[in-house]
């Protein structure tokens, strides 16, 4: 319940932000006209994220008869979990890591790639599996895709802003001194505060999946020893040239993060910090 309260909060926030960059720039004209652009792009990501992600990696649906072992874990977590069963998914590549992904729980949609496949035991692919279960359950799929298109818009929205002070002003306000700071915290700073807020969105809905994940397998220990197979996995990743990519607008889907980076990178992490994941994960008892 804390989490979504917070979730919550962090959304309005980001719509707000919207609205506030719509009516800087273009008044209430401008602001009517920002937010009915961010209706129509999340009507197209609620009914299309899961398609166009699933695409992006070249996942590849899998049957019950290529692979057996994967589909009853997923049916016997999807039962755990009153779920539906999701489709099956995997993407060829040796970057070890998994995503879910879909609207609703009734067109959701799991992907493992064959590096994780590889990587772990049994026990800790049903860990990281109900963990992305409790991600459709939750409806973070649905949440993380609205996010990441408000968060667009923004970000869209501001590089507009920057190219329009470069050939007519800044906005057109008669203050020269008021327009120029408002267009550094508008163009600049906006989109820096709408980044930071969604990946504050991402980072609390990881604890949340965690938990429930850990719940619905009843077995913390096996989520909590994959996840540090995973994050030591993905920093010692050395791509090759068939390996699909991870994308930066899409690494929040990942159970960890598929990226590497440096100072900044963590700055801007898509995920709480590994260790206190699994600290978390090793105190909990069922």
């Amino acid at each position: 319940m804390k989490n979504m309260f917070k979730t919550t909060i962090l959304l309005a926030s980001l719509t707000g932000l919207l609205v506030l960059i719509g009516n800087y720039f273009g008044g209430t004209g401008g602001m009517i006209i920002a937010f009915l652009f961010a209706v129509v792009i999340n009507f197209g990501s609620y009914w299309y994220s899961d398609t166009i992600v699933l695409k992006m990696y070249k996942a590849r649906e899998v049957t019950p008869a290529e692979s057996p072992n994967l589909h009853r874990i997923v049916s016997d977590l999807a039962m755990k979990g009153g779920l539906p069963k999701p489709k099956v998914y995997i993407v060829e590549s040796g970057m070890p890591n998994a995503f879910a992904t879909g609207r609703n729980p009734q067109h959701a949609a799991v992907a493992v790639t064959t590096g994780i496949l590889n990587l772990l035991s049994n026990e800790e692919i049903e860990g990281v599996l109900a963990h992305e279960l409790a991600h459709v359950k939750n409806r973070d799929t649905l949440i993380s895709a609205v996010a990441a298109t408000i968060a667009g818009v923004i970000t869209m929205l501001a590089t507009w802003a920057r190219w329009a002070a470069i050939f007519g002003g800044f906005g057109g306000r008669d203050d020269d001194n008021g327009g120029i700071v408002g267009f550094i915290v508008m163009a600049v700073l906006a989109p820096l505060a709408a980044t930071l807020i969604q990946l504050a969105i991402s980072r609390s809905r990881e604890f949340a999946a965690d938990y429930e994940g850990a719940r619905m397998c009843k077995k913390p220990w096996a989520l909590a020893n994959a996840l540090e197979k995973l994050e030591y996995g993905n920093s010692h990743f050395q791509p090759s040239i068939r390996d699909v990519q991870a994308k930066e607008t899409t690494a929040h889907m990942f159970i960890v993060n598929p990226l590497k980076g440096g100072i900044l990178q963590s700055l801007f992490r898509t995920h709480p910090v590994t260790d206190e994941r699994v600290k978390r994960l090793r105190a909990m008892r069922f």
